[in-house]
């Protein structure tokens, strides 16, 4: 239990770090080239998307596994 919080805990904090970084990330680079929040808006989007698709194919993959796992001991008590 204590093992899936840690996982759920990090993941959110992920999802809001990351994204946030790299926004302002982009808006130090909008600002030196005097853009409109361009960079801030694209940088913090794509890492936003990754992160997302990251933590879906993650969870799927853990989710498979579980399923192989239950799969098994269920042939393993009809035998």
């Amino acid at each position: 239990m204590r093992d899936g919080g840690g996982e759920a805990f990090s993941s959110a904090f992920e999802m809001i770090a990351t994204p946030s970084l790299f926004g302002l990330l982009g808006w130090f680079i909008d600002s030196q080239m005097g853009l409109f929040p361009l960079f801030t808006l694209v940088l913090a989007g794509l890492v936003l998307v990754y992160e997302v698709w990251k933590l879906y194919t993650h969870y799927s993959a853990s989710m498979d596994a579980e399923l192989e796992a239950r799969r098994a001991t269920y042939s393993q008590g009809a035998a």
